[in-house]
């Protein structure tokens, strides 16, 4: 089995001073992606990985969530001039408007946007409404599912069925945490994602609780390192 590190961003900025939590400035950003591609990794969509057996032992999924107008404008020239793939997962009922949840404050991409990304993005699901799954019914689960099929049904969008569980939440005691599993299977989701901080083998073992490791804007560059090889280290 390899290693396969996953990367979790949200917010780009190009103001430094923004850059702390879950905004990462774009200046530090490109000194990731920079990084990636002088060590030679090699990253995926998770379409890609869905029918391979093994990957390169350099390897690395980066992922972005909430497809933020942020992003469009600041991480996807990045990829472009770094020639690397990216996954950006969907909150289907704030496309075109902004991050009610959150701050309300990031735009949200619409449907347009969304539509002429470059190849290097693949769109995954990211919960119609980004509520927690924990604390959703059976029913209530498949109604958001179903909403976001609708919309990737009539805007004609190409979405990959891998999942980012809002706040990285989802059922981990039974009954619910098999409940959930079977809904994500009946939906025909291929992956779930969580967060956990730390490195995944692949072939995954468990495909509905990959881990992906956070970046935050107060990550040194020497801390995105540790973190792409170890996960999320106490030593910082």
């Amino acid at each position: 089995m390899t290693r396969l590190p996953i990367l979790m961003y949200h917010n780009v900025s190009n103001d430094l001073k923004d850059s702390k939590g879950l905004t990462v400035f774009c200046g530090a950003l490109e000194e990731q992606f920079r990084y990636l591609q002088q060590e030679r990794y090699t990253t995926y969509h998770f379409s890609e990985l869905e029918n391979r057996a093994s990957i390169n032992p350099k390897s690395v999924v980066i992922t972005f969530d909430d497809v933020t107008v942020n992003q469009l404008d600041y991480a996807v020239p990045l990829l472009q001039k770094y020639n690397l793939k990216a996954t950006f997962f969907i909150p289907f009922s704030y496309i075109g408007n902004v991050d009610s949840w959150n701050s309300g404050k990031e735009k949200i991409m619409s449907i347009e946007q969304l539509k002429a990304l470059d190849s290097r993005v693949e769109l995954g699901l990211h919960s119609f409404a980004h509520k927690r799954y924990a604390a959703l019914t059976e029913a209530e689960i498949n109604t958001d599912f179903s909403k976001c099929f609708e919309i990737i049904e009539q805007n004609d969008l190409k979405v990959y069925n891998a999942l980012a569980y809002p706040y990285g939440n989802y059922p981990k005691k039974e009954p619910s945490k098999s409940m959930f599993t079977t809904v994500l299977r009946q939906n025909n989701v291929k992956v779930g994602l969580r967060i956990g901080n730390r490195i995944n083998k692949f072939p995954f073992i468990n495909p509905y609780e990959i881990q992906r490791i956070d970046i935050k804007g107060e990550d040194s560059l020497l801390k995105f390192k540790f973190k792409l090889r170890f996960g999320k280290l106490k030593l910082f």
